[in-house]
């Protein structure tokens, strides 16, 4: 029994700084464990089920997310678990803040990644391959640009969210918006060169004058569209260069699209022969080669005399083939054939040029002699 006059006191249970310190590091330690762990497990169940049923969306997931949410889910269970670690007010504050910014950044990432999850489930969908791929190169087009777009957009308001968290930073941004209207007029003629891209790429993705793998002639250059992002397209030239466009200039510039809305495509073959050629002959011989040959695709196959020079005759062979590179090579067989076969078969064909002689009765008298 106590005294009367002494008044209860309850033991401390507060405990020390050293303490409190070993209590957070270990409740931290512990959390970080927890969600790792818990990580394991559910791609561990996901990449089992995927081995006994096959499929796409669990070999995506598990191919692009798992170190995101391998990242993601410790910080989550430490995000529950903060205040288990008995931080002063200050130390807690902290503590939450680091948490925080953690938290949505591992969060963004996971959003950015599931994006290529989604972009992984339609390119397995659709083949890009495939011989009749207009749809699929105008979808994957608009797929791009949008997943840049949208990954753009994750990450911007990731750091938005992150920087508003912090009073000062919110003090400066509701400055900011007080003068919204003379920064925008500031950093639109700043921008406008970046602005006119965008709305470039915008134009491009929904009206297409360009898709992914079209065929181009850009600049006397032949190619095709490799790459389109939010301010340049990069066309691979046929000799493995790589041709790097601003948007803008498939706005503003005539170019050639050879696969506007088919890739089927006519070549031509110029031959430049002696008037003797017998035209009906080579006209057959076209026809033979062409069709014998897997490249022609049994559209077109024509031969005429386009023009009729001072000493030669202009032959044109017309053939028609899938695409742009099947019709490069048919015409250079066709080219290659049929100036062999006017080689062996009609020699004195071949272009010449031809003088006339005319005899004279008188002798030559040189210039000396006929002074005299």
């Amino acid at each position: 029994m106590l005294p009367p006059d002494m008044p209860f006191q309850l033991p401390d249970l507060v405990p020390d700084p050293l303490e409190r310190i070993l209590r957070a590091a270990g409740v931290v330690m512990g959390s970080l464990v927890a969600g790792w762990l818990l990580s394991k497990l559910l791609f561990g169940a996901l990449a089992r089920y995927a081995r006994r049923q096959p499929g796409v969306m669990a070999q995506s997931v598990t191919e692009h997310l798992c170190r995101p949410v391998s990242w993601f889910l410790p910080v989550l269970v430490v995000s529950f678990t903060l205040p288990l670690t008995l931080l002063d007010n200050q130390g807690l504050e902290v503590a939450r803040r680091l948490v925080e910014t953690a938290l949505l950044t591992t969060f963004a990432w996971c959003l950015i990644k599931a994006l290529d999850v989604v972009q992984t489930l339609v390119q397995r969908h659709y083949q890009i391959t495939d011989a009749d791929n207009l749809r699929v190169r105008k979808l994957f087009t608009q797929l791009q640009f949008v997943k840049k777009l949208a990954a753009s957009l994750i990450a911007f308001v990731a750091v938005a969210m992150v920087l508003m968290s912090f009073a000062t930073v919110r003090k400066i941004g509701t400055g900011l918006l007080t003068s919204a209207g003379i920064a925008s007029v500031i950093v639109g003629f700043a921008a406008q060169r970046s602005i006119s891209n965008l709305l470039a790429g915008f134009q491009i993705a929904f009206t297409q004058p360009i898709r992914l793998d079209d065929v181009l002639v850009v600049e006397g250059e032949w190619g095709r569209v490799e790459e389109i992002t939010f301010t340049y397209v990069v066309l691979r030239i046929w000799d493995e260069r790589r041709l790097v466009l601003p948007l803008n200039y498939f706005i503003e510039k005539p170019f050639q699209n050879w696969t506007r809305t088919t890739s089927q495509l006519l070549g031509t073959v110029f031959l430049y022969t002696d008037y003797t050629i017998p035209v009906e002959a080579v006209r057959s011989e076209l026809r033979r080669i062409v069709e014998a040959n897997p490249l022609w695709d049994q559209r077109v196959c024509v031969l005429q005399v386009t023009d009729s020079k001072e000493r030669t005759l202009e032959l044109r062979c017309l053939v028609s083939a899938a695409n742009s590179s099947r019709a490069f090579d048919l015409r250079c067989e066709v080219r290659e054939q049929l100036v062999r076969f006017i080689q062996e078969h009609h020699p004195d064909s071949l272009p010449k040029t031809r003088t006339l002689t005319e005899p004279t009765d008188q002798p030559f008298a040189p210039a000396a002699a006929a002074a005299e």
